[in-house]
């Protein structure tokens, strides 16, 4: 599937919108454009309370992937979806992620 593909799927809420989250997060160390899209995936509500895992939304899976990523363009990506978040997404994320400042989040997939 190509990244747009992927990117329809997932913004559906299809069943496997996921799955095609975590191939475009597989894509973004390689592919800016995987980047740009997981960036536009954190962005709507329907994904930010989408919580697929416990605690963890969709949108912050794109975002923990474009920080696994850890490229210039995929981080840069990661920092303007962070900033997109409300206040408490933004307080919870950083708690999961174990770091006090977005900037400092580097994880490893």
């Amino acid at each position: 599937m190509t990244n747009e593909e992927l990117a329809d799927l997932a913004a559906s809420g299809a069943a496997y919108r996921g799955k095609a989250v975590f191939e475009l997060v597989d894509r973004a160390p390689s592919d800016d454009d995987a980047a740009n899209r997981l960036d536009q995936l954190s962005r709507p509500p329907v994904l930010r309370e989408d919580r697929a895992f416990h605690l963890v939304s969709l949108a912050w899976a794109a975002i923990i992937g474009l920080l696994a990523a850890e490229t210039a363009h995929a981080r840069a990506k990661a920092y303007a979806a962070f900033e997109a978040l409300d206040q408490t997404d933004q307080t919870e994320f950083l708690a999961y992620v174990r770091a006090e400042r977005i900037e400092e989040a580097h994880l490893h997939m």
